[in-house]
């Protein structure tokens, strides 16, 4: 399917029609290793990537991105505390309206999944679905076999304080790495789960950080704070 570069622009977050535009006439665009001074000029959108000073972008319907998220950022577009994780990000992405697919704390490091797919977001969140997320968390106390067991088992979540009622959940895995670290695995996505599961069998979070989601891993040269393109939803499913 063809597009006029300018309306390319407009629906990968360049701006507005006539910001898009303007990006055209002042040569800032190339495409194909040519400078495009026509806004109108027309591409086949599938496989395409452009330059926009000097940065390659390539064109998605539906951005995924990949966040390699270090501490002291918050997973919000109106952050209370702290910077939003957003601000890692470039300004076409934001003018797209990507947002996390669920919520890592503020003190919490590792793989954050951004898009701004709806459908997305509700399939890689919905315990349904069963996409597994791998956190490793460093305890205050030595792990023990029993804390494993009722972590597999199933432990009793009270709600924070001023809410009513309790929930029971379980780690899909649990696995002690070294004296004081765990390493868990979850299919559901609860407020400060990790951090309410550890308490409940007696020990306490020192710091969390998550290196997998579903089928992802942060890449080896992914520095904190940086990030990647996720080509395919599939791929979060090993496809």
């Amino acid at each position: 399917m063809k597009q006029k570069l300018s309306q390319i622009l407009f629906s990968q977050g360049f701006g507005t029609r006539r910001l898009c535009a303007g990006l055209v006439w002042h040569g800032e665009v190339i495409v194909n290793g040519e400078v495009v001074e026509e806004p109108d000029t027309p591409f086949e959108t599938e496989g395409l990537r452009f330059t926009v000073n000097g940065q390659e972008w390539p064109v998605f319907d539906k951005a995924l991105v990949l966040l390699n998220k270090p501490a002291g950022y918050e997973c919000s577009q109106k952050p209370k505390h702290h910077p939003s994780v957003l601000s890692l990000l470039p300004a076409p992405l934001r003018e797209r309206g990507v947002q996390p697919i669920g919520r890592l704390d503020e003190d919490t490091t590792g793989l954050l999944l951004l898009t701004d797919d709806g459908t997305l977001i509700h399939k890689l969140t919905s315990p349904k679905h069963h996409v597994p997320k791998v956190y490793e968390a460093r305890c205050k106390h030595p792990l023990t076999a029993e804390m494993i067991e009722r972590l597999k088992t199933g432990v009793e979540l009270r709600e924070p304080e001023g809410k009513p009622g309790s929930e029971v959940t379980h780690a899909e895995g649990a696995e002690i790495v070294d004296e004081t670290l765990l390493r868990l695995t979850l299919i559901e996505g609860k407020y400060h789960q990790v951090k309410r599961m550890v308490a409940a069998v007696g020990n306490r979070v020192e710091s969390l950080h998550r290196p997998q989601f579903g089928a992802l891993t942060i890449p080896a040269d992914l520095k904190p704070g940086e990030w990647r393109w996720v080509n395919s939803p599939a791929e979060v499913w090993g496809e």
